[in-house]
């Protein structure tokens, strides 16, 4: 009778935003080559990994809370590791507070976690290993194989890390340092093995998209980078982009994305608030006016460009005459989408030294007045869409309803398309929008039956 050893399983949580999936997905894939394999249950895993979030101090303590909890539970001989932003940012925080974390992997070394789980199943772990920078950047090819792995519809394609912004109020460059694009032919390889994979939406991201290629004096190269993929990229339906710095939306950019057809008119810019003054304190661009004038060209040449963007109330110093200049601004630009969070004071950061703090009760009842404020200008924006036909992405189902996306909405941050009955997943079609909410849209296939019209009606009124 043979035998045979079971292969290992890991479980892998992943918290924060988009660029941290970027680097999960390339952990899962490096395992998967090594014959692990991933499962949902973390008492089933013999590996357990946390890719840790460290952007603000409620973000640090979700991946304290998290690691603690997969700590309490654990079985004897199973491994927990501690991966990236938070590993790399106050590693001792999580060694100090967490005793049973058997490793911490930071996130420039993240494609060494075959070499670290191997070691810590071998008992010859380092509870820091990773902390400690190897010379040079990992290789690009690398990257691109590992992340070319049995890939979803949708992939995040990661361009550069790091930032130059001097921004009050941001803990990223202290320990993701300096702005590091990462090579031109690389991305564009990575973003062929993507699609090659079976990506149909590839979705642009870092810390500032648009910042891309200065750091190799070669300013203003995101237009260039986009129209490589768009045009050499075999398979791509959509490419997104995300995290645009507002003083660095140039004309090319702007006509580059109004040229291809691939390049989906859709801009997310994180502007952060609307009244020069905050801005000022924040060290972000105060000038309003060019601003307006940066979408108002972008409306030009995009007329049907969706447009989204993130604001922090209750900053330092935030008066309610400064607050009530936000709401104006975000009247005056009618965005279609919006997220707002409440100013988090970063140890470390300039904007946590600042006089005239905002009560924690004023900060909520902003949020709240700014949220409602934007719902109406939502749903106004989305009722534009009533009667229009537009292409959408399948994503699930539930409860007889189809979720898709359009467009007009980015995975996970954004709304979607709700239309009757269950459609395939991850296909394409066309759909009627028939009805709209302040978030989603309801739609029916452009060549609906009688029967599939009722349930829209249904679903209307529900």
């Amino acid at each position: 009778m043979t035998s045979h050893t079971p292969p290992s399983r890991y479980y892998l949580l992943t918290l924060g935003c988009p660029k941290n999936q970027v680097d999960s997905d390339g952990i899962t894939a490096l395992l998967d080559q090594q014959g692990y394999q991933l499962t949902d249950n973390p008492q089933q895993a013999d590996v357990l990994i946390v890719n840790t979030c460290g952007f603000l101090a409620a973000s640090q303590e979700e991946s304290i809370t998290v690691l603690q909890d997969l700590s309490e539970n654990k079985r004897r001989r199973q491994i927990l590791i501690a991966a990236g932003c938070m590993a790399e940012r106050n590693s001792q925080a999580i060694l100090d507070q967490v005793s049973g974390v058997d490793g911490v992997l930071g996130t420039k070394r993240w494609m060494d976690i075959v070499g670290l789980v191997e070691r810590l199943r071998a008992g010859r772990g380092e509870r820091r290993f990773g902390q400690i920078r190897l010379l040079g950047e990992p290789d690009a090819e690398l990257l691109s194989a590992a992340r070319s792995a049995a890939q979803p519809v949708s992939a995040y394609l990661k361009i550069s890390d790091g930032c130059n912004a001097s921004c009050a109020f941001c803990s990223i460059p202290s320990f993701k340092g300096k702005l590091s694009s990462r090579p031109f032919e690389a991305v564009v390889a990575e973003a062929q093995a993507l699609t090659a994979a079976g990506a149909r939406e590839l979705i642009i991201v870092a810390q500032d998209t648009t910042e891309y290629g200065r750091d190799v004096d070669a300013p203003n190269s995101l237009p260039r980078l986009l129209h490589a993929i768009a045009t050499r990229t075999n398979g791509l339906k959509w490419l997104r982009l995300m995290y645009a710095y507002p003083g660095h939306v140039s004309d090319e950019l702007i006509e580059t994305m109004a040229s291809s057809p691939h390049i989906l008119p859709y801009l997310d810019i994180p502007l952060q608030h609307g009244h020069p003054q905050t801005l000022k304190r924040m060290r972000r661009p105060s000038n309003i006016d060019k601003v307006l004038e940066t979408i108002a060209t972008l409306r030009t040449a995009m007329p049907d460009i969706a447009l989204r963007s993130t604001f922090i109330v209750g900053y330092p110093g935030e008066t309610e005459a400064e607050f009530q200049g936000l709401l104006d601004f975000i009247t005056a630009i009618q965005f279609d989408k919006v997220g707002a969070f409440s100013f988090s004071p970063e140890a470390g950061t300039p904007s946590a030294t600042l006089p005239d703090p905002v009560p924690d009760e004023i900060k909520q009842e902003r949020w709240e007045r700014l949220m409602a404020h934007q719902q109406g200008i939502s749903r106004a924006r989305n009722q534009t869409q009533v009667g229009r036909t537009l292409e959408v992405l399948v994503e699930g189902h539930g409860d007889g309803v189809t979720l898709a996306r359009s467009y007009r909405d980015a995975p996970e941050v954004d709304g979607y398309v709700l239309i009757p009955g269950e459609l395939p997943l991850n296909s394409f079609v066309s759909v009627r929008i028939s009805g709209a909410m302040e978030y989603d849209l309801i739609a029916e296939l452009a060549t609906a039956s009688p029967a599939a019209r009722g349930q829209l009606i249904h679903l209307t009124l529900a």
